[in-house]
């Protein structure tokens, strides 16, 4: 990822002071793990780069429910992989493997999947290529983003966010194209390819 935020609607990269937020378990009634897991469809054993990882709260979920599967937990922010670093000492999820942006040339085309939470309103034009580019080109990433059409008491301001016409209109003028879409109380998920 980049340090670039051109084209990003949130105007300032998330605080990781405010990273508690992340861990709030609040966060698992509007957005169910299992729910995000089955939306993701990964095929057995597969290779999934949770864009944006933040403290790696849905990154743990996810790893323990499917334990084949290889969960690459990728931040900008060595705060946030710092503080996923520590929960990975008591929590058990041996799978979820916390890397930084560096190492974003060695998972070209890596990725079975990609899941980017809460994380769209936020990348500049650079990192969404980054994330289009981890992609095998049979790979799809869920884009799960708070829905600026909908009132709620959580999440960032409703003008720093897309609703999902507005999402899935900035993934297809770049490398993706739309698949699926689907609604959560709070969010909107849209499933994308990388345009051939």
């Amino acid at each position: 990822m980049h340090d670039e935020r051109h084209g990003a609607k949130q105007p300032e990269r998330f605080d990781p002071a405010r990273a508690a937020r992340l861990d709030d378990p609040a966060r698992f009634a509007y957005l169910p793990p299992a729910e995000v897991l089955a939306l993701i469809d990964a095929p057995p054993g597969a290779c999934v780069v949770d864009f944006g990882t933040g403290t790696g709260t849905y990154a743990i979920a996810i790893a323990r429910l499917r334990p084949d599967l290889e969960i690459i937990a990728l931040d900008e922010q060595p705060e946030m992989l710092g503080l996923l670093g520590a929960k990975l000492v008591t929590e058990t999820a041996p799978n979820v493997k916390p890397v930084s942006n560096e190492a974003l040339a060695t998972l070209h085309r890596r990725a079975d999947r990609v899941l980017a939470v809460n994380v769209l309103h936020e990348l500049g034009d650079a990192a969404l290529h980054d994330l289009g580019a981890l992609m095998k080109p049979a790979g799809r990433a869920l884009f799960i983003d708070w829905n600026a059409e909908v009132e709620r008491p959580v999440g960032p301001p409703r003008d720093h966010v897309y609703n999902a016409s507005e999402a899935r209109l900035r993934l297809e003028q770049g490398d993706f194209r739309v698949t699926d879409e689907w609604q959560f109380a709070y969010h909107y998920a849209l499933m994308a390819e990388r345009k051939r």
